[in-house]
């Protein structure tokens, strides 16, 4: 499993548990994998951020580090790194999928959507927005 991408301690756990009732004995082999260097949350952050930070925005990509298990410090750091680009992110990401400005309130409101839905932030958008006009 780690050959092919990084993993988080949880996704290994859940990956890991069917195949055995002691739940103790996986502890004790992921401990061993962080000591040898094979399980590393850093990595994983990394690994994720250079996968997703073209496509969302930094509340997306921190609840994905979320729901894979990985510590407050660790996703904290992620978006102190995702915010210095966020901006021009959004803009890449609205001119891919747009690349005209919003004619009425509807369209706008459809733009301002979709970049949410992407996990861009209301101030991002607003600003992208009034920068393109």
């Amino acid at each position: 499993m780690l050959a092919r991408r990084e993993h988080s301690r949880l996704e290994l756990e859940r990956k890991l548990a069917p195949f055995t009732g002691n739940t103790g004995e996986i502890a004790e082999l992921l401990d061993d994998f962080e000591r040898r260097g094979w399980l590393s949350e850093h990595r994983v952050v990394e690994q994720v951020l250079a996968s997703r930070r073209r496509r969302f925005g930094a509340q997306r990509i921190a609840h994905e580090l979320r729901e894979k298990g990985l510590s407050d410090a660790a996703i904290a750091g992620a978006r102190v790194q995702l915010k210095e680009s966020e901006l021009e992110t959004a803009r890449a990401v609205w001119t891919k999928k747009f690349g005209v400005l919003p004619v009425n309130a509807r369209d706008q409101a459809r733009q301002m959507r979709f970049l949410q839905g992407r996990g861009f932030s209301l101030d991002i958008i607003r600003r992208l927005l009034r920068d393109i006009e």
